[in-house]
């Protein structure tokens, strides 16, 4: 209750004019009267109905972020249902039995599932696939679904019930050796024709879905594919929603008006050990969060039980006392006995005491235990309906369920269900009771739980398919209509194999400027999707502002500060750059949703988002192993990158590992390369391999840097092209020397070409020693070459790698140098015929001038001469005395 200090203390509004300061506080004086006639609560209530009101008439005044913890669609408010709610709830038992049997025969073999989490969603998904999601036999792109990694064993019994799986394949589940196995979760890359979207990565799917659905305006607005129709649909839990990138774009959506998004989170209240807010209500949370980002919220929580009691509670008791009761206790009432809960429940208020006499046991069961919007296909389908109707805004449906629904009561909402992997003979009886399936008892008797159907022509896999048909094919569906590239021009290539003449350009530059003239070609320039994280500037891009433009649905509606100069900032609804800020997240949500367009929407397009490679792998390798999972396509650019080269930022900045990350992923195809005429090369090799004519699913990563070089031309030799893209070459023969002169082999790659140049100089000139430079674009394809001749000998085969091949014969000892850890290129150590020694910058990065950092990690020239007489001593071919005056002279 306000006091008389609190209610004459001075508002930030009191500095306002005010033209009728008398009506402003007549209102006042109401609300007081009503607050000291009815009570704060009736106050209270006055007021969110009015401010409800308002919202809903257009005012402009603060919005409610929570409403009552009630349906926001009363049930006289729901729509027809225009589907046989009999015949479909009869394909969600067949659907539920499968599901539980799948897992609980899987277990068998200790291969573990998830049961619970379907068994509280089943409805969530049958009333979409029913009527809502659209199949790609249309315009080829139809909705896209972002399915709850849990919830996979259901999708597969759907998958078998319409006749797409077999009872063989359901008894693979999560065994995919040998290749007909169902993966334990939606993955693209191993089931192919039916997931579009990894998931099970939790956070990773919100944050996807809405930059698909921005995506999917971006092709609109381009001009590159009608996609109107399409919706983007994410399933989510109410537990991943704690996953820091499940909001991280919440504010991108509500900003942009993503109203082709809808997300459903499956509120049971659970998370994996217990409940999601057990002291406070997770579905309000979530309310505020989503309705403060400029969301449409939709709450479905109550089943038709509750009505009689809600149309009863003349004094709101019931509404407050559903709003004040914490998570963890109403888990609790869930699974306990309606005395218990007319104690502790109606029992708090003697207007909830009288409420509850009039309530049988079993009504007071009904309610507490079972009866959740989220379970009820009328409700589910208001919700539906309300979402793709809402324009204007993105709408999140929070549907209230239980989770190990149908499962019988060892399951639902007990903290320990999601780790619950089988039912028991007794409780499957159960469940076929409870779902009303015709399964015989004698079909229960032996040690596996049997599969159920209702034959290929019975009336539910008509109706299912009949259904499906009408919105379109069967969903989830992934479908590629292959669509080859034009080979780009030459020109541009050509440009850079000519080298700089006496310009000193970065491997940076060198990249954007290639790409900037690629962006110019007629026939696929437009399919060229640059992406940058509010670094455009810094890595020379600002040249692409006023002629690409920067994509923003809204236009420029301002006039920018810049516009009279060159190179002004520009904004415009058909931009082509994607230019997120600081999200290297987001940044990545758009290379993936880019990256796979040729499959969702049978649009291929050439993303390349580039980034401090520091910020890349390590910060979103997660995004980077789905965007394999997905079969992306695309061009990942690590700029200025190393763990020297970063004059001054020091060790948050300096990258001296991502191409050790990037190794680790197996379609990552990771190059470091060390001139212009590389970077030409590779990507040129990179369009060729993804968006030829017959396209492999793979990415790339290239390292680019920021210290400006002379730019050599290509060297007129064959074999420099293969090299380049197998991973080494020898750039530099050593220089005419004595037939017993030491020789020696520097390999390096990067901006780590010019130290090994420099020592070759300084090797031949002050120390007698013939050196080879090799440059080394890609360590970790030469490692992938030797790893595929390794697994060809054990067939049989007998293949020599590439690194042993083109090494085989240099005289001397290897010296391996680049600016990464010497792990990086001693991934290939055990293929060299040659004694193997490297350089390379371990441990944390440091401020400094690029020469002070480089001594400092001892891979600078100096450095290397001494490494090399090192490794020539200890063959005897130079003495030991020669290393300690080469440390001498050297200053080291």
């Amino acid at each position: 209750m306000m006091t008389d200090a609190t209610r004459n203390r001075p508002s930030s509004l009191d500095q306002l004019p005010d033209r009728d300061r008398e009506e402003t506080a007549e209102w006042a004086a109401s609300l007081d009267a009503v607050a000291g006639a009815a009570g704060p609560q009736r106050a209270s209530y006055l007021m969110r109905r009015t401010l409800e009101h308002a919202e809903r008439i257009g005012l402009a005044v603060p919005g409610v972020l929570e409403t009552d913890y009630i349906n926001s669609i009363p049930t006289a408010a729901e729509p027809a249902f225009p589907g046989d709610e009999e015949m479909e709830r009869r394909i969600t038992a067949w659907n539920r039995w499968n599901a539980a049997a799948m897992v609980t025969r899987g277990s068998r073999l200790g291969l573990g599932g998830h049961i619970a989490t379907y068994a509280s969603a089943a409805w969530l998904y049958e009333i979409g696939f029913q009527h809502f999601f659209r199949g790609k036999e249309g315009d080829g792109s139809g909705d896209q679904l972002y399915v709850q990694g849990h919830a996979s064993p259901g999708i597969y019994a759907r998958a078998f019930l319409d006749g797409r799986l077999t009872e063989a394949h359901l008894d693979r589940f999560r065994q995919e050796t040998g290749g007909d196995g169902l993966p334990s979760y939606p993955h693209p890359r191993r089931l192919p024709w039916l997931w579009e979207f990894p998931t099970v990565s939790m956070g990773l799917g919100p944050l996807s879905a809405i930059y698909q659905a921005r995506f999917n305006r971006y092709l609109r607005d381009r001009g590159i594919k009608d996609t109107s129709a399409s919706r983007v649909w994410a399933f989510l839990g109410d537990g991943e929603m704690d996953e820091p990138e499940s909001t991280a774009a919440l504010a991108l959506a509500g900003r942009e008006r993503l109203d082709n998004l809808t997300f459903v989170i499956n509120c049971n209240l659970q998370r994996l050990d217990g409940p999601v807010r057990a002291n406070f209500k997770i579905v309000q949370e979530l309310e505020a969060q989503f309705r403060a980002a400029g969301w449409h919220v939709i709450k479905a929580l109550w089943g038709t039980a509750w009505d009689d009691l809600l149309a009863a509670d003349v004094s709101g008791a019931l509404v407050r006392r559903l709003r004040e009761v914490p998570d963890g206790q109403f888990q609790t009432y869930a699974t306990r006995e309606p005395a218990y809960i007319r104690e502790h429940f109606f029992g708090a208020d003697p207007a909830l005491a009288e409420l509850a006499r009039g309530l049988s046991d079993a009504k007071i069961a009904e309610c507490f235990h079972t009866s959740r919007a989220g379970h009820e296909p009328r409700k589910v389908y208001a919700a539906y309906l309300a979402a793709v109707e809402h324009t204007g805004a993105p709408t999140v449906i929070l549907a209230q369920t239980v989770k190990g629904y149908t499962l019988g009561p060892g399951f639902e909402s007990r903290n320990a269900n999601h780790q619950m992997k089988k039912l028991s003979g007794k409780e499957f009886r159960a469940m076929r009771d409870l779902l009303e399936l015709p399964i015989p008892d004698s079909a229960l008797e032996g040690d596996l739980v049997p599969y159920a159907h209702p034959g290929p022509d019975s009336p539910e896999v008509r109706y299912l398919q009949e259904r499906r048909a009408a919105l379109g094919g069967p969903a989830p569906a992934r479908r590629v209509h292959p669509v080859a590239l034009p080979e780009p021009p030459a020109k541009p290539f050509e440009a850079l194999f000519k080298g700089s003449g006496s310009q000193e350009v970065a491997t940076t530059m060198a990249f954007v400027r290639l790409v900037k003239d690629l962006m110019r070609d007629k026939e696929t320039g437009k399919r060229w999707v640059p992406i940058v994280p509010d670094e455009a500037r810094t890595f020379g891009m600002e040249s692409l502002f006023p002629s690409a433009g920067i994509y923003s649905p809204l236009g420029q509606t301002y006039e920018s500060v810049d516009r009279d100069m060159l190179l002004y900032y520009k904004e415009a609804t058909d931009g082509q750059i994607l230019n997120e800020g600081i999200t290297e997240a987001g940044s990545m949500a758009d290379f993936t949703a880019a990256a796979t367009s040729y499959a969702t929407h049978g649009e291929p397009m050439i993303p390349f988002y580039i980034f401090y490679s520091m910020f890349g792998w390590q910060r979103t390798g997660d995004q980077m192993w789905a965007l394999a999972d997905q079969l992306g396509r695309g061009f990942l650019i690590g700029a200025t990158a190393g763990r020297t080269t970063m004059t001054g930022e020091g060790l948050q900045h300096a990258d001296g590992h991502s191409h050790l990350i990037a190794s680790t992923n197996p379609a990552a195809l990771a190059y470091d390369p060390a001139f212009a005429y590389e970077v030409a090369v590779i990507v040129r090799d990179g369009l060729r391999r993804m968006y030829g004519p017959q396209p492999e699913d793979v990415f790339y990563y290239l390292t680019v840097y920021n210290e400006p070089k002379v730019q050599p031309a290509m060297p007129d030799e064959p074999g420099i092209e293969e090299g380049i893209v197998k991973g080494l070459y020898r750039f530099r023969p050593a220089a005419p020397a004595a037939d017993d002169a030491p020789r020696m082999q520097l390999l390096a790659s990067g901006t780590a070409i010019h130290w090994a140049l420099a020592a070759q100089e300084l090797l031949a000139a002050d120390w007698g020693v013939a050196a080879d430079v090799w440059s080394a674009p890609s360590w970790s394809e030469l490692r992938r070459d030797a790893l595929e001749c390794d697994a060809a000998r054990l067939d049989g085969e007998d293949r020599v790698p590439y690194v042993t091949r083109v090494l085989d014969g240099a005289p001397g000892p290897v010296l391996a140098v680049s600016d990464w850890m010497r792990a990086v290129p001693d991934q290939i150590a055990q293929w060299v015929p040659q004694d193997w020694h490297s350089l390379g910058t371990d441990g944390f990065g440091l401020s400094g001038t690029r020469e002070d950092v480089r001594r400092h990690f001892r891979v600078d020239p100096h450095s290397i001469v001494v490494a090399a007489l090192a490794a020539l001593a200890r063959r005897g071919e130079v003495k030991p005395e020669t290393v300690k005056e080469a440390r001498a002279r050297y200053g080291l």
